[in-house]
């Protein structure tokens, strides 16, 4: 299993209830595919550099996992038809 960093953004509009029940979503996918989390850290709401799909603004959140590429591509196909996700990038951690 190889070491990923993932950033994605939450649309700005849900309220703090159900932010954190889209993000506690958004990790189930991951857990479920055999992924594990390890620090998880919110920065908040943000303005985007550029609006993306008429948002301005977004809450971010940086994950570090550990998984398979199985659980990446799931993750990926669930996050592009969720409304609520503007957008996600999966990195390789290097530490």
């Amino acid at each position: 299993m190889k070491k990923y960093e993932l950033m994605y953004i939450v649309k700005d509009g849900l309220d703090e209830e159900a932010r954190k029940a889209e993000i506690e979503k958004l990790h189930g996918i991951l857990t479920s595919n055999g992924a594990k989390l390890g620090e998880v850290k919110e920065w908040g709401l943000r303005t985007l550099a550029y609006p993306i799909n008429k948002e301005i603004k977004g809450y971010y959140v940086v994950v570090k996992l550990t998984a398979e590429s199985a659980a990446l591509n799931e993750f990926t196909r669930l996050a592009k038809i969720n409304p609520n996700v503007v957008r996600h990038l999966f990195t390789v951690d290097q530490d």
